[in-house]
C-alpha cells in the first residue's frame, strides 16, 4: 500500500494541526501530494516543513472554510498549481459551546459552530466537486461525528452541526452516485487531539463512559481508516458516514 495515492493530489482542511495533520501524513506517506487548507500560516508552514523533512511534497493555503470566495479561490489555485484535485478531507471543525444547557448557548456561538463545521463542509464539498466532476473521478470525506448521530447533552450546536454534516454526506453521495466520485463521512466517538485538550474535562468524561472500551480514540487509528476511504479500493462505498467508536455505535 506504500504507493496507493501516487500521482494523486489531496487537499486536508484543518491540515495544519490535530486529526487533518496526521490525515496528511499518512496521505503523503503513500505517495499523494498533500496541499493544506488552514487558517494559521505559521502552522500550515511547520506542518509542509514536516512532510518536506520526510521527503514528501506538501504545500499549503490560507483558506477560512466559511467564506465562499476563499475556498473557490483556494481550489482553484490548487487545480492551477498541482493540475488535479483527486481527494478532499474536509476535517476543519470546532467544538463550539461545551458543557452548556441549550437554554444558555448563545446564538452566536451556536452560529459559528455551524458555519465552521455544516457550511464549511458544504462549501468545500461543493468547490471540489465543481473541478472533480469534469475528470469522472474523487474522493470527498467529510469528519462527521458520532454526536451527530446519537446527541452529546451539553454540545447542542456541535452535535446539530455534525448531523447536518452526515445529512449532507447522504444527499451529495447519491447525486453523484453513478459517477466515479464518492461522497462520505466518518463519525469518530472522541479522539485525542487539541480540541479535546480544550474541551470541558467532565465533558470529556461523559463521551468517554459511553465507549465499551473506555479510551479516548487515537490520531493513527482515524488517519489508517481515512486512507482506505480516500483510495480507489473503495469505490463501491459512497453517501454513507462510516463510524469509529470503540463500540458505542450499534447500529
Amino acid at each position: 500500500m506504500s504507493a496507493r495515492f501516487e500521482n494523486q493530489v489531496a487537499i486536508i482542511t484543518g491540515g495544519a494541526n490535530g486529526l487533518g495533520k496526521t490525515i496528511a501524513r499518512r496521505i503523503a506517506s503513500e505517495g499523494g501530494r498533500v496541499v493544506i487548507f488552514d487558517q494559521f500560516e505559521d502552522e500550515c508552514r511547520k506542518a509542509v516543513e514536516e512532510l518536506e523533512e520526510r521527503g514528501w511534497p506538501g504545500r499549503y493555503r490560507i483558506v477560512d472554510v466559511t467564506r465562499e470566495n476563499a475556498v473557490s479561490s483556494a481550489m482553484q489555485s490548487v487545480v492551477e498549481t498541482e493540475g488535479r484535485i483527486d481527494i478532499v478531507v474536509n476535517s476543519a471543525g470546532v467544538v463550539g459551546p461545551t458543557s452548556t444547557p441549550v437554554t444558555e448557548v448563545d446564538a452566536d456561538a451556536f452560529d459559528q459552530t455551524i458555519a465552521v463545521n455544516l457550511k464549511g463542509s458544504f462549501l468545500v464539498a461543493k468547490h471540489a466537486l465543481i473541478h472533480m466532476a469534469p475528470r469522472n473521478y474523487g474522493r470527498i470525506l467529510l469528519i462527521a461525528s458520532i454526536a451527530g448521530k446519537e446527541g452529546n447533552a451539553g454540545m447542542s450546536p456541535y452535535s446539530a452541526s455534525k448531523a447536518g454534516v452526515i445529512g449532507l454526506v447522504k444527499s451529495i453521495g447519491k447525486e453523484y452516485a453513478e459517477t466515479g466520485i464518492t461522497i462520505n463521512g466518518l463519525a469518530p466517538a472522541v479522539v485525542k487531539t487539541a480540541m479535546i485538550d480544550a474541551t470541558d474535562p467532565a465533558q470529556v468524561k461523559y463521551m468517554t463512559d459511553k465507549i465499551p472500551m473506555k479510551r479516548l480514540g487515537t490520531l493513527e487509528e482515524v488517519a489508517s481508516l481515512v486512507a482506505w476511504i480516500v483510495s480507489p479500493e473503495a469505490s463501491f462505498n459512497t453517501a454513507f458516514t462510516f463510524d469509529l467508536t470503540g463500540g458505542r455505535a450499534t447500529y
